[in-house]
């Protein structure tokens, strides 16, 4: 199959587009694309004149072919008990009245709405009855503050936002509606106001007594949207009109407006979906990621609901009300694919089941391990094998590289040595896996995405651009176009051609390292770029930079990423005061609180470090090679400081770093 993609692209995704409900089928010309910004504009597009709609593929399609009374979503909420489903014929109901409601307030095909929901099946919902009416969604992660999501209200100019009063993420209440309040508030400021926020009711969280409320633009969903018809006509568009604006972190602090379009993510999603996790009807399947981040979008809605998969989708925090929450969420729905971030593999490990077997330690680390006579094993074994887990059968990680203890952790531990690991490598750009192992289809290497998915050509190159062959590391490139690949930058295509195409003409630059063993195997080993990935999320180390900067007490800022055991990378921050404040831990939390504030909690720096002066060549530009060796303590390995304006600089930081708060 893969050859077949790669020698007959046109064929291959021709024929498994054909599975598929399409109005009206798509010229002769399946795909066309010019990749090379020697030879004009950037262009890449899929399917171009079929007709289709992703919202009926993956709702009334499934109606219509007999699985209507399946379950399409198990809903888990945040407390213990709290839990709702609705079938592939529910849902399209509740789809179908969000529908209605946003046409009879004048949403029309092309019109953008920004989603600001947690975990909620109105969020997927949401989604759903956006493409159902040809209305572009842009979901925000509702987590990131009220500065965040009015920047991007403003850029994509929504005709509603839809959100909720509150949610409860464990014990923790988080007041979602003041967030969105405060961000109306400044894209009114900036030029864009909205007639419409519509809200929900999580009465869980929070009663509607207790909601601030502006008249005349604030609507409860729960006194509107019930009293739609649930049938709505479905807006067919072209396979490359856009579908949704997904915002991710940038080097230059900017958000970039991710724009998928309909067709080819369509294909995209369903088939790696398929192929990836060895997808059976039978699968209960769960995706840990959150809506508001891309994984969310291709495995918690589109991909396994175009596959007419059981889906579960998860409100809570995966430690709450203890360590055990994942697996006694296997259990309770027989869950046989799990697809979570290594993240909370390493959270999980840390806390959970490292001591499983210490007789088999060696064997599955390849350490040799000495354990304290009072350390308490079976308290760190409950939290896994306190549940059966019996019903697992494919395991998932996204979202950055897996370390190999991780991995075996995970491999042994949680899928008792018998589930294959999906080690999956993509991004918000690729719309889908683009190195991922295919269950049993070949031998696996912990922490190794192995090898590319249908129609994915990797290449490896040096600084020059030039293909590498063989055993050998460089900056990871993708040589021609797959159906998922974003299509622009919105309203900003030359950006998009400045940031992904230009650094290697020829080749979509994906801003990541990676090596190739002599077995042909990726290994992807980080970003090259001035983005920071923590927990799975990219954050641009500008935005940080600059929401510290903007504190009344802060002269410069410069932020680098750090090795972190729990979330990958860590926020490392070097921080230059005002002359005249003296360094505090008050002030380190004010300036804590500036990023959390601006950007979101996951955004807070794990260090501040407070530096007299940062390390510059004689024209200004920052050394951040040098400050990434300080921040990691690898001070044997700073090279010549020679060229700096001021080498001495340097010497004080490193005093400094023992004295960081």
């Amino acid at each position: 199959m893969y050859r077949r993609s790669i020698e007959d692209p046109a064929g291959f995704w021709s024929d498994i587009a054909s599975e598929f409900y399409w109005k009206q089928k798509w010229g002769q010309e399946v795909y066309s694309e010019n990749m090379d910004v020697r030879n004009g504009t950037i262009s890449i597009e899929w399917f171009k004149g079929g007709i289709t709609n992703i919202c009926y593929n993956c709702l009334d399609r499934n109606v219509e072919s007999g699985i209507g009374d399946k379950i399409a979503l198990y809903w888990e909420g945040n407390e213990l008990g709290v839990d709702g489903s609705l079938t592939y014929r529910q849902l399209l109901e509740r789809v179908c009245q969000l529908a209605n409601y946003m046409k009879d307030i004048g949403v029309r095909k092309g019109d953008a709405v920004v989603i600001y929901l947690p975990m909620l099946m109105e969020l997927p919902i949401a989604m759903l009855a956006c493409a159902r009416i040809g209305a572009v969604h842009s979901v925000v992660f509702a987590g990131f503050s009220a500065e965040s999501l009015a920047q991007r209200i403003v850029d994509c100019k929504p005709k509603v936002v839809l959100t909720c009063n509150a949610v409860m993420r464990g014990s923790k209440i988080i007041y979602l509606k003041d967030i969105v309040d405060k961000a109306l508030t400044e894209s009114t400021g900036n030029g864009i106001s909205i007639d419409t926020c519509l809200v929900f009711e999580n009465q869980l969280a929070m009663k509607r007594e207790a909601t601030k409320w502006h008249e005349g633009r604030d609507v409860w969903w729960q006194d509107v949207v019930p009293k739609y018809p649930t049938t709505c006509s479905v807006e067919w568009v072209d396979a490359e009109d856009p579908l949704f604006l997904l915002y991710t972190s940038g080097s230059t602090g900017k958000p970039k407006g991710v724009l998928h379009t309909t067709g080819g993510y369509m294909i995209w999603t369903a088939t790696t979906f398929k192929y990836a996790f060895d997808y059976k009807p039978s699968d209960i399947y769960w995706c840990t990621a959150d809506c508001g981040w891309i994984t969310g979008h291709s495995y918690v809605s589109y991909g396994p609901l175009l596959n007419g998969a059981t889906v579960v989708v998860f409100e809570g925090a995966p430690n709450y009300p203890d360590s055990g929450r994942c697996w006694d969420i296997v259990d309770k729905y027989n869950v046989t694919i799990f697809y979570t971030a290594p993240t909370l593999v390493r959270s999980l490990m840390r806390e959970g089941d490292e001591a499983r077997n210490f007789s088999n330690i060696t064997r599955i680390c390849h350490v040799k391990i000495y354990v304290p006579s009072d350390f308490n094993c079976s308290l760190t074994m409950q939290y896994v094998t306190r549940y059966s887990r019996k019903s697992l059968r494919v395991l998932g990680s996204v979202g950055e590289p897996i370390n190999p203890s991780a991995w075996r952790w995970y491999y042994n531990v949680v899928g008792d040595s018998r589930c294959p690991i999906s080690d999956t490598w993509w991004q918000t750009e690729t719309g889908g896996f683009m190195i991922t192992p295919l269950p049993g289809a070949w031998p696996q290497k912990p922490g190794s995405a192995t090898f590319p998915f249908f129609g994915v050509q990797p290449v490896i190159v040096d600084e020059k651009g030039t293909e590498i062959e063989g055993e050998c590391s460089g900056y990871l490139c993708v040589k021609g176009s797959w159906p998922g690949a974003f299509r622009t930058l919105y309203g900003d295509h030359e950006r998009y051609e400045t940031t992904y195409f230009k650094p290697f003409p020829g080749y979509y630059f994906t801003g990541d390292g990676c090596s190739r063993d002599k077995d042909g195997y990726h290994w992807l080993t980080g970003r090259v770029d001035d983005v920071i990935n923590v927990s799975g999320h990219r954050i641009g180390t500008a935005e940080v930079e600059s929401a510290l900067v903007s504190h009344p007490q802060c002269a410069e800022a410069a932020v680098v990423g750090v090795e972190h055991e729990i979330k990958g990378q860590g926020i490392y921050a070097f921080v230059t005061l005002v002359e005249g404040v003296p360094y505090s831990e008050e002030l380190r939390k004010s300036l804590v609180n500036a990023v959390r504030n601006q950007i979101g909690a996951f955004a807070a720096p794990d260090t501040i470090h407070w530096a007299p002066a940062l390390p510059k060549t004689r024209s200004g530009k920052i050394m951040r090679r040098i400050l990434r060796k300080i921040a990691s303590r690898q001070l044997d390995e700073l090279g010549d400081t020679s060229t700096l304006a001021e080498p001495a600089v340097v010497d004080q930081l490193i005093a400094l770093g023992n004295s960081k708060i």
